[in-house]
């Protein structure tokens, strides 16, 4: 496996490469990121241990959109037995991604508990939805601490994790290790993400600022509020589908493609190659 350092303009590419990848199969990929946030909220719901169960399948979560992005790519059609991809690879395969799906959920609960030192746990029980969120919470000095708090240790976090579900996948590399190269790839081409992040941040911006005008629009003509409101939400869920559909690409520019050879035989698409 050889770590491959590219420009920062990449990180644009990424985001580009992602966009196109989504609207070539816009219904599947829309509906995949859909199944997986509803399969996490089902587990969410499980007493006492749902919320972790519900983080631990992030990783395998993340890998179905990448592998779904693959085949979108290259001109197939990702069907829903791609959410179970990282459940049908071989035993070691199994194995290896429950222990990184249970390293992230630890890391994440661990980020919360640093954040309640701020506020005494107020933020980390909105973001875990065992509360709801209030204008005096939001407006809370204490609460805005927590939020940055968590958002600043989300972020080393979020790097270990970044390439580590295609590294055990395609690669076949340990959880621990595949945490290690994962950063090591995204410090060296720390460029190519900034500008990924500021891109889709963008995006982001871009999108909400045209659903608002349309929101309103409607709205004036006197469509009901609620359909409004499902328009907005399914908008957000199709932008963050197109967020993770991106996240393959980075991956494949940021390491050599896995040997025909070694490769595992049972493992679905590869990491989409270039246009």
């Amino acid at each position: 496996m050889k770590l491959h350092i590219v420009p920062a303009r990449t990180g644009l590419t990424w985001v580009q490469l992602g966009i196109r990848a989504f609207w070539r199969q816009p219904m599947a990929l829309s509906a995949l990121f859909f199944m997986t946030m509803a399969g996490m909220s089902i587990a969410n719901m499980v007493p006492l241990v749902g919320p972790a169960v519900a983080l631990a399948l992030l990783p395998s979560a993340t890998l179905a959109m990448m592998v779904a992005a693959a085949e979108a790519m290259q001109g197939r059609f990702p069907t829903p037995a791609l959410l179970l991809v990282a459940f049908r690879t071989g035993r070691q395969r199994l194995r290896d991604m429950l222990i990184l799906g249970g390293l992230y959920a630890l890391g994440f609960l661990l980020v919360m508990g640093l954040s309640a030192l701020a506020d005494g746990g107020q933020f980390a029980q909105v973001y875990l939805g065992g509360e709801a969120l209030t204008r005096e919470m939001a407006e809370d000095t204490d609460f805005q601490q927590a939020m940055w708090l968590a958002t600043l240790l989300y972020l080393p976090l979020s790097l270990l994790f970044w390439h580590a579900p295609g590294l055990v996948h395609w690669h076949g590399v340990p959880p621990v290790k595949s945490l290690f190269f994962s950063a090591i790839a995204c410090g060296r081409n720390a460029g190519a993400f900034v500008v990924f992040g500021l891109a889709w941040l963008g995006v982001f911006l871009l999108g909400g600022v045209a659903v608002s005008l349309v929101a309103g629009l409607l709205h004036v003509l006197g469509l009901l509020d609620a359909a409004i409101g499902g328009i907005m939400i399914a908008t957000a869920m199709m932008m963050a589908a197109m967020f993770f559909t991106s996240v393959v690409f980075s991956f494949r520019d940021c390491f050599e493609p896995p040997e025909r050879p070694g490769a595992d035989p049972e493992a679905t698409a590869e990491p989409a190659p270039a246009p």
